[in-house]
């Protein structure tokens, strides 16, 4: 039976939709998946398209949107890319990698996504709503919309807010941030551009990142109901948790606030960085203070640097050869400079990076061969197949530990024989999963294709180790939680402060 005949029997969905991008939809559902999942209820996450190159690679090797990832997290269960059935992973000058259900079947202009790919991915929206209530017939779905649901010039080709509140008829939730001012005029704005029987379906106003004294707005509250005849069920205050922002604009706006730091991290800010979520268990750590390093500079102030993923690899080694970026990380490899590449950045690290089937940014230049930054003897290739893969491994360097992680890249990557002098070793028993080589003035270059490295507390906590020994400064013997452990703690917060300033009893009906 099609999903259609039997909406009629399944819980009522919720659906967070916002007056603008950065509202707070993608946290919101977090809160309420692990409020519902304390409730007893069996929450499932969904969000039909996203834009983001902060990926996840779930247990079949498919990708989707990490604040997807995250919210599956809140709710207990393992992620899937179901959760997400269309991501779309910009590329620059208005292109985007199409991935349905996780796999990678294209790439498109904004120009013509909605004449090419409407009608396949309103089918793959549905074909993933069915599978999930044919797998799980008694969850509720807690579904996020992106940016606001009445983009005018859109609307009528908006695969993943309204088409869905109205396919499922779902209960909504309007959730808008006051931080950013003119509140007042977000909820009446984006309601009066609703049609009656879209705005039926608003249950509920949520009033986010609120400072200050709550009851400073009990008449503007009183204000919004009586104008809009829809209760306010949330006033949330500003809450301090950091978590993964969905691009790498949200990503320039954290900003650190420890005041005397042990160790300082500098992360190249690349123009096409991708899966920033990465760095989370650093930004976690006590005594380390990380920056972005967006410029060419001396770079000798870092204790270490870290090179991150890229959507356009060769794109980006471009960037940093242009800008003098490339020099100054050669400089600080030069004195006692401890770099680390993952993914992307591993590649640009190595000695040549080819791109015959322009996969990887060289389109718009004319070669399609180019130099690395030349540190460690590794040269790529990227080919027309991304690999996608959870990884369980045994580490080698700089500890013997259990690591766990995902690929997802792009290219393949082996020893540059004519650059053999340069001594590296393997960090992993899988040999093909990263190297290391040590300088001889002291300090170490790593680069490993593993996303999600650092949460693997044993593995970050030796390498933090050893850049510690190497300023004389004393080794942490910590008994910490672990990250994947603080994560949950910080989810659990976050509901904590979410249940206690919102009202869903009457969405659970």
């Amino acid at each position: 039976m099609e999903l259609e005949a039997k909406l009629h029997e399944i819980r009522k969905p919720i659906m967070v939709l916002g007056t603008s991008s950065g509202a707070g939809k993608s946290l919101t559902v977090t809160a309420i998946c692990r409020i519902l999942k304390n409730l007893g209820e069996e929450p499932i996450p969904f969000k039909g398209q996203n834009m983001s190159n902060n990926a996840w690679v779930d247990w079949e090797g498919g990708e989707m949107a990490y604040s997807q990832a995250l919210q599956a997290f809140a709710c207990g269960i393992n992620p899937s890319a179901k959760m997400n059935p269309i991501l779309l992973k910009p590329q620059g000058n208005s292109i985007s990698e199409v991935i349905h259900l996780g796999k990678s079947i294209g790439t498109t202009t904004a120009q013509n996504y909605y004449k090419d790919w409407f009608i396949p991915g309103w089918e793959v929206i549905k074909k993933s709503l069915k599978s999930i209530y044919e797998r799980n017939p008694n969850c509720r779905l807690i579904i996020e919309g992106a940016g606001s649901p009445v983009e005018m010039n859109l609307i009528h080709r908006d695969l993943t807010n309204l088409k869905v509140a109205k396919y499922l008829n779902a209960n909504c939730i309007l959730v808008t941030d006051i931080e950013r001012g003119g509140v007042f005029a977000q909820i009446i704005g984006t309601l009066e551009l609703l049609n009656p029987e879209e705005k039926k379906l608003i249950k509920g106003i949520i009033i986010n990142r609120f400072r200050g004294d709550l009851s400073l707005f009990e008449e503007g509250k009183k204000w919004i109901e009586n104008k809009t005849q829809i209760p306010v069920i949330g006033i949330i205050p500003w809450l301090n948790d950091s978590f993964p922002p969905e691009d790498s604009l949200d990503l320039l706006e954290r900003k650190s606030h420890l005041n005397n730091p042990e160790l300082k991290i500098g992360i190249v800010k690349l123009p096409s960085i991708s899966n920033f979520s990465d760095f989370d268990p650093l930004d976690n750590e006590e005594t380390i203070l990380i920056e972005w390093i967006r410029k060419s500079q001396n770079l000798s102030k870092y204790d270490f640097i870290i090179l991150p993923g890229s959507k356009q690899t060769i794109k980006d080694q471009l960037f940093l050869e242009n800008s003098g970026l490339s020099g100054d990380i050669k400089e600080y490899s030069k004195n006692k400079g401890n770099i680390i590449g993952i993914c992307g950045g591993l590649q640009m690290l190595g000695t040549t990076l080819e791109d015959p089937y322009f996969k990887e940014g060289s389109k718009n230049y004319s070669e399609q061969k180019i130099k690395g930054i030349g540190l460690l003897p590794l040269k790529t290739t990227f080919f027309k197949k991304k690999l996608t893969r959870q990884i369980n491994s045994e580490s080698i360097w700089p500890c013997q530990s259990e690591i766990n992680g995902f690929e997802i890249h792009n290219g393949h990557t082996v020893l540059d024989e004519i650059q053999s002098s340069l001594k590296i070793k393997p960090i992993f028993k899988d040999l093909d999963l990263g190297w290391y080589k040590e300088n001889n003035k002291g300090g170490t270059i790593a680069g490993t294709y593993i996303h999600g490295i650092f949460e693997n507390d044993s593995w970050r906590e030796q390498y933090i180790n050893l850049i510690r020994k190497s300023k004389n400064l004393p080794i942490l013997n910590k008994k910490s939680i672990s990250y994947k452990e603080k994560r949950q703690s910080i989810i659990d917060n976050l509901a904590n402060e979410f249940h206690k300033h919102l009202n869903l009893k009457s969405f659970l009906s």
